[in-house]
């Protein structure tokens, strides 16, 4: 094989339809678009507009809040800290604290905290030190033998 004789696969690169290129192009004269009207014209942005109705998204009631200072929690299942202890990427006789967790690359970033779920099955006796805890989690760790320790944060006043 030749550089000359390198090729796309067949249909992987669909040719880009060129309008507005004369009449045997099938797509000449007005490219497509019909005759007059708004959406003919350069420069439309019609999206969600109703033609003077009151549109969906204004007439729909508002609904829910986002609290602006909410905690955002990195999320961590047990079924995964486990397997990261057997494959040796996580220390079980020494505490499991979230700074273990970052390093072992099982948490990307800490955000507010860790908060640990009890997703998945936990069988070695560790000492988990983290910043939440589903009462699952708690209950799994401790049925394993181990510890599973909440830091309590203090309430921003």
């Amino acid at each position: 094989m030749k550089l000359n004789e390198l090729r796309d696969n067949p249909g992987a690169a669909p040719k880009r339809k060129r309008v507005a290129r004369g009449p045997g192009s099938g797509k000449g004269k007005t490219a497509g678009r019909g005759i007059k009207g708004q959406k003919s014209r350069s420069g439309v942005a019609i999206n969600g507009y109703e033609g003077g109705q009151m549109p969906l998204y204004q007439r729909l009631p508002k609904r829910g809040f986002n609290k602006p200072n909410r905690k955002e929690f990195a999320v961590v299942n047990l079924g995964l800290i486990q397997k990261f202890i057997e494959a040796g990427k996580l220390d079980a006789s020494a505490a499991i604290t979230e700074d273990a967790l970052v390093a072992s690359g099982l948490v990307r970033r800490k955000l507010d905290g860790i908060r640990v779920l009890a997703k998945g099955e936990f069988s070695t006796k560790a000492t988990i030190e983290v910043t939440g805890a589903s009462k699952s989690a708690v209950a799994a760790v401790e049925a394993a033998g181990g510890a599973l320790k909440v830091a309590t944060v203090e309430a921003d006043a």
